[in-house]
C-alpha cells in the first residue's frame, strides 16, 4: 500500500487502495509479482482478470482484496 506523508493530500493510488476495492495480481513465470489494476467492485476484478487469463500468455493472474 502506498504511503502517505503527514502534511500532504493522498494521492489518486492511495485513495484508489481505500476499502472496498479490489487489486488484480500477476504473477510471471520467474515468480515476480505485479499489481495490474484496481477496482471498485470484485466483479469488475474478475472480469479483468479472466479477460488477462484469456490472452493465452504464461502469467498467472489473481484477484485479492486490497489491503
Amino acid at each position: 500500500m502506498e504511503s502517505v506523508e503527514p502534511g500532504r493530500p493522498p494521492s489518486d493510488a492511495a485513495i484508489r487502495q481505500g476499502p472496498g476495492t479490489w487489486t488484480v495480481w500477476r504473477q510471471d513465470d520467474n515468480g515476480n509479482r505485479y499489481v495490474v489494476s484496481r477496482h471498485d467492485t470484485h466483479e469488475e476484478a474478475d472480469s479483468m482478470a479472466a479477460t488477462m487469463e484469456a490472452r493465452g500468455h504464461k502469467q498467472t493472474y489473481w484477484v485479492a482484496r486490497s489491503a
